[in-house]
């Protein structure tokens, strides 16, 4: 059934993908921790370069030596806050992208569970349909088995347990549909003759064969 193959092909691209997921809301979690500890890095530092600033500004350090010493850690507070901000730049890029991917896979599961949603209903019709064919197949036959001959359906009954279900094939262009083997032609000169209401079967299979317009006789 084409409905049940594409379940099994949609479950284990559910599952894949559902792995990929998890792993990319790790690496979410991951790097949202890594942004938050970039910030903390840099905040203490801000913090010290602008008392630095402040003191420098408003005249409280009148020593010229100390004064010369918090300017130059002023300026490597710049640059340290400089390359801090790089890697919180990277950092937060990086994390960007991880939700990027996180929330594609997230879009890819749902797309993916819907299909299967589809493909469940799907399968269900048919095997509903297929359900209704058979019961309706099953009251056909019973309403014909009344009519038939004991000994013909019991014969029928047996041929049908040991050839697949099928005791009753129709001579088609002079070929069995149950066995698909062409009748010899002195067998088709039996099937000729033989009266509208003998039981004929396959020389090659023993089904019972049927007669049609399309027989080839």
């Amino acid at each position: 059934m084409p409905e049940q193959a594409e379940l099994k092909a949609l479950a284990a691209d559910h599952s894949r993908v559902s792995e990929e997921l998890v792993g990319a809301e790790t690496r979410v979690s991951d790097l949202e921790l890594a942004v938050a500890k970039a910030e903390s890095d840099l905040t203490p530092v801000r913090e010290r370069r602008e008392r630095d600033q402040q003191r420098i500004a408003d005249g409280s350090v009148t020593d010229p030596k100390a004064l010369e010493t918090m300017i130059d850690e002023v300026e490597h507070l710049t640059r340290r806050i400089g390359d801090l901000e790089d890697v919180q730049l990277e950092v937060m890029e990086e994390h960007e992208q991880a939700v990027a991917e996180r929330d594609q896979l997230a879009a890819r599961k749902a797309e993916i569970a819907g299909n299967g949603t589809r493909a469940r209903t799907r399968r269900d019709e048919v095997v509903g349909e297929i359900d209704a064919e058979v019961t309706e197949r099953t009251s056909d036959r019973e309403a014909l088995a009344v009519t038939l001959p004991d000994d013909l359906l019991a014969l029928y009954d047996k041929l049908r347990t040991g050839r697949g279900g099928v005791g009753a094939a129709e001579l088609r262009q002079r070929r069995c549909t149950g066995c698909q083997i062409e009748a010899n032609a002195a067998d088709l000169r039996s099937y000729a003759t033989a009266a509208e209401d003998e039981v004929l079967r396959c020389e090659e299979c023993g089904r019972i064969l049927v007669r049609t317009e399309e027989s080839g006789l």
